[in-house]
């Protein structure tokens, strides 16, 4: 068992640091500010450097590499905002790795290259106004018609509706009960019935375009289905390597709130000395560090693990759940450090708490999680309804 970043992990890593905080501070506040997403220009600027395709393969573009070095890129950005990141979370973890898994070779092509470039965006299209963490509750339904899938239905909290290009929407596909009914299609932004509610207006995640989503009788191409009815614990298993992804976000924002408190403590003076050689002040950066270490740990793991397929369902809700929990709390204790200059939004600590409560609500809730680990360590699913 070895540790050990390899050199050529440790030269990508580099380079996806140097890239991110050379080129990404001053976009990432204008984004902060102006909730609006990451630019077409940026987004190519990404795609010519290999960040959108690190662990897709050759054939549609991408390096081919392995989950590990894709997550090694997305801490990086993450530790300067989510709304920076995100492309190469939706690419690397997201619904793009979904359409790679399940979807038809034709379909693969149509996206997947086109992505990597960076002159598409994907989306995934799940929650409903009364189906979240009960997901097979959802009615939006897909009809077949010859050759054409007709959709109609609403969507909720879809982070990029209105700006991705194409959405996997999770829809009935049959008249099963429950999940046997439930399969993905894709839907194009320019298809005729979808529409979009107002924008979202959250406490943290700005630069993610969320909102509602209408699918009044949309056709698309029989080919745009990604997963027929009866598949969902296929959708549910690609939801995997999104955990981790999902935990290198929260990883991303904690080691950002850690550099920045330990920066801080050797730089402010009270009483006439710097304030880390206050005893307080050292246990609370060290209590940051070995949460975020621990956090690092269980996301490499669950990534080593998959090599190119599946991160495990215990190993990477574990990660997700550590680091969902450990990044509210490595943030709050630096923004304690830095007292009232971490209070302002003129420096970026505020700005990592409130964006730290995002990701143990999003992708499954903590919680959630936590009856996954449970349900995984004793065998056998619990059902919540009874």
């Amino acid at each position: 068992m070895d540790f050990q970043l390899t050199d050529e992990q440790r030269e990508l890593q580099g380079i996806a640091r140097r890239f991110a905080r050379s080129e990404l501070p001053a976009l990432a506040r204008k984004l902060e500010e102006t909730d609006e997403p990451l630019p077409l220009t940026m987004r190519k600027r990404f795609a010519e450097m290999g960040f959108l395709g690190i662990n897709l393969p050759e054939v549609f573009g991408g390096m081919g590499l392995g989950h590990l070095e894709a997550l090694l890129v997305l801490e990086q950005f993450a530790m300067i905002s989510p709304a920076v990141a995100w492309p190469v979370f939706e690419s690397a973890t997201g619904p793009v790795r979904t359409l790679h898994h399940y979807g038809s070779e034709s379909l693969k092509q149509r996206f997947i290259p086109a992505v990597v470039r960076g002159e598409k965006v994907l989306a995934v299209s799940m929650s409903e106004p009364a189906a979240g963490t009960a997901l097979t509750d959802l009615m939006t339904s897909g009809r077949f018609e010859g050759n054409e899938i007709v959709l109609n239905g609403q969507k909720r909290w879809c982070s990029g509706a209105g700006h991705s290009d194409a959405y996997i929407v999770y829809c009935r596909l049959s008249d099963a009960p429950g999940a046997k009914a439930i399969g993905a299609v894709i839907v194009e932004k320019e298809r005729n019935g979808v529409s979009f509610g107002r924008p979202e207006r959250l406490m943290g995640f700005r630069g993610i375009p969320s909102a509602d989503i209408f699918f009044d009788g949309v056709r698309v191409p029989r080919d745009n289905l990604i997963v027929p009815a009866g598949n969902f614990s296929k959708l549910m298993s690609a939801f995997g390597l999104e955990r981790c992804g999902n935990a290198t976000m929260s990883l991303g924002i904690a080691a950002a709130a850690l550099e920045d408190a330990i920066a801080y403590a050797q730089e402010r003076r009270q009483f006439g000395k710097s304030i880390v050689d206050f005893q307080a002040v050292q246990l609370k950066i060290a209590d940051m560090a070995m949460r975020v270490e621990a956090a690092r740990l269980l996301i490499y793991r669950a990534a080593a693990n998959a090599a190119q397929g599946l991160p495990s369902v215990i190993e990477s809700s574990i990660a997700k759940c550590f680091a969902n929990e450990m990044v509210r709390d490595v943030a709050i204790n630096g923004m304690q450090i830095m007292g009232g200059y971490g209070y302002s939004r003129e420096y970026p600590m505020e700005q990592r708490v409130r964006d730290s409560f995002a990701w143990g609500i999003a992708g499954g809730t903590t919680d959630v999680q936590k009856t996954n680990i449970t349900a995984a360590l004793i065998g056998r699913r619990f059902n919540q309804r009874s």
